[in-house]
């Protein structure tokens, strides 16, 4: 069993509202959601393997109020009271406090040392792990194409920014006003060919050896598990990858605070967590995943429903 939590986006901050000034935020509040999940979790029997923090873990506020390090600091000393393992997605709001150089050095980077397959080129943070015999988790990096996190003459983000334009010709590219393909913003990003190409490889390995696979990354990646807007850019050709396997059970993501679900055509559930920053105080957005031989069965808690996935 795993615990899955998304979008704390925790800051030292009165509760606000979204960018179209309809929906709650509870920042200060998300870190007691945060420590009421973390209390639940340590008292699971038998005790969890993981969890997996979808990404999004402090709000952009703290960037501007210079407070992005204590913010972490406070989400990871919580985390830090698990006696297991917890596996971060990178999400938008990692990078609105940090560069991508800089994360590495936090405890935000939960990159194992070395993994069976090689890594995906340049700074990349995809990577996998089995936790038990013919069952794997492989890790997205949603905004490894993406002008968030990196400095403007770094060639990804030159690419990244070409893409970007082509796509986007409004002046703010966060609007997706008027764009035929709306998940070409800023706030999103997407996977490079070399991440596919390792994608597809560290697939093949689990179809040779007759493993369930878990894929987790920040951004949703099939659009009836979303809404049009929140997708990583190139979804489709992530979706293309995972549907070229027999493997892949479940794609987990964040980014939606809504959260979403869909079963797809290949049999592959796409779960998209609701967001912990949106929250009312008395409820709670997280849950714990129980695995078996045939299907996973998520006890969600709050805003989150229990839900049975077969495969």
């Amino acid at each position: 069993s795993f615990g899955v939590i998304a979008d704390i986006q925790y800051a030292d901050a009165e509760d606000g509202y979204d960018f179209g000034g309809f929906r709650r935020r509870y920042y200060r509040q998300s870190l007691n959601l945060l420590r009421d999940a973390v209390e639940a979790w340590a008292a699971e029997r038998p005790p969890l393997a993981f969890v997996l923090q979808l990404g999004d873990s402090i709000d952009g506020l703290n960037a501007r109020s210079g407070e992005a390090e204590g913010a972490l600091e406070q989400v990871l000393a919580a985390l830090g009271r698990l006696p297991v393992p917890v596996h971060h997605a990178w999400g938008n709001h990692e990078f609105y406090n940090f560069s991508r150089a800089r994360l590495v050095r936090t405890g935000l980077n939960s990159h194992p040392a070395r993994t069976m397959a090689d890594p995906p080129a340049g700074d990349c943070q995809a990577y996998h792990f089995s936790p038990a015999a013919q069952f794997r988790i492989v890790v997205l990096d949603a905004y490894d194409l993406s002008i968030l996190g990196r400095e403007p003459d770094n060639p990804r983000y030159q690419e990244s920014l070409q893409l970007l334009r082509e796509k986007n010709p409004n002046d703010n590219l966060n609007s997706p006003t008027g764009l035929k393909e709306p998940q070409f913003v800023e706030f999103n990003g997407g996977f490079s060919q070399a991440q596919l190409d390792w994608f597809n490889e560290v697939l093949k390995f689990s179809d040779e050896n007759q493993e369930k696979v878990v894929v987790m990354g920040h951004l949703p990646i099939h659009p009836d598990a979303s809404d049009r807007v929140c997708l990583a850019w190139n979804y489709e050709d992530a979706l293309s990858v995972i549907h070229s396997h027999q493997c892949v059970v479940c794609f987990l993501a964040g980014h939606l605070h809504d959260g979403g679900y869909c079963l797809d055509s290949h049999g592959v559930h796409h779960l998209t967590l609701e967001g912990v920053i949106e929250t009312p105080p008395e409820s709670n957005a997280f849950g714990t995943i129980y695995v078996y031989e045939d299907k996973m069965i998520l006890k969600g808690r709050g805003r989150i429903s229990d839900r049975v996935m077969h495969f």
